[in-house]
């Protein structure tokens, strides 16, 4: 777990402003307050004082955000009980599940579905589009974020001249990539196509370099899509805030 929390710590101030207070690396999106993307990470190991959480509890708030960390439990075990006795609250544990080369499964898009990697902007603002509404957001995509996912290996799926799907492995660091944005709209689910999107991505970034790709499934349901291809657990994440009464 420390090898992947260090890449999470390398990656997460990429497009984002970063600060360090304590044990903890916290990193500040520049043009957005949603909590996914605002969230601190302790160092491994990191025993943090009542201080050190006032610290970095204040640096959000001046912000007006909401304070929040976002780390694998086994990298730094005595952290989520030093936060909740300062007010913290669990949100999820999730877990995390790896893949290596050896262990992965590759599968095939169903018939009638094109995999591809994006060929233009315009084609990475379709997929990012096509994300959005998957996940319940607004379809807009802002510049910046065409221009921050540039440097992803991303794959979308393809109905006729309509994107239904995609995901990401973001920036291989140390032999090291995480698999993000795994997504299909509503009315083409179950039928295989999340399974074929992680399975060429998971293979685009073993292709390029990372010894082990690794993701945090939102839920039970498509984890059991995720170890179809070849993904076991590995460990947890948990994800912590402090609401605004505390």
């Amino acid at each position: 777990m420390s090898t992947l929390q260090a890449y999470v710590r390398a990656t997460a101030p990429n497009g984002r402003d970063s600060e360090r207070i304590g044990p903890f690396l916290a990193t500040f999106a520049r043009d957005t307050g949603h909590p996914m993307l605002n969230y601190a990470i302790p160092d491994d190991g990191a025993t943090p004082s009542p201080t050190d959480i006032a610290d970095l509890t204040a640096a959000y708030r001046r912000r007006d955000l909401l304070p929040r960390l976002e780390f694998f439990t086994e990298a730094a075990p005595a952290v989520e009980t030093a936060l909740t006795a300062q007010g913290y609250v669990l949100e999820r544990r999730v877990p995390v599940m790896t893949c290596t080369p050896a262990e992965r499964v590759d599968r095939l898009a169903p018939d009638g579905v094109r995999l591809r990697e994006p060929g233009s902007d315009h084609d990475l603002r379709r997929l990012w589009a096509a994300q959005n509404v998957a996940f319940g957001e607004p379809p807009e995509v802002s510049d910046a974020e065409i221009e921050h996912s540039r440097g992803y290996l991303s794959v979308l799926a393809e109905i006729g001249d309509q994107i239904v799907g995609g995901g990401s492995a973001l920036e291989i660091v140390g032999g090291v990539s995480e698999v993000a944005g795994i997504a299909v709209t509503a009315e083409y689910r179950g039928r295989g196509i999340a399974a074929a999107i992680t399975a060429r991505i998971t293979r685009l970034a073993h292709e390029r370099g990372a010894d082990t790709a690794f993701l945090t499934p939102g839920d039970e349901g498509i984890g059991t899509v995720y170890r179809r291809v070849g993904y076991r657990t590995a460990g947890e994440c948990v994800h912590l805030s402090l609401p605004q009464s505390s």
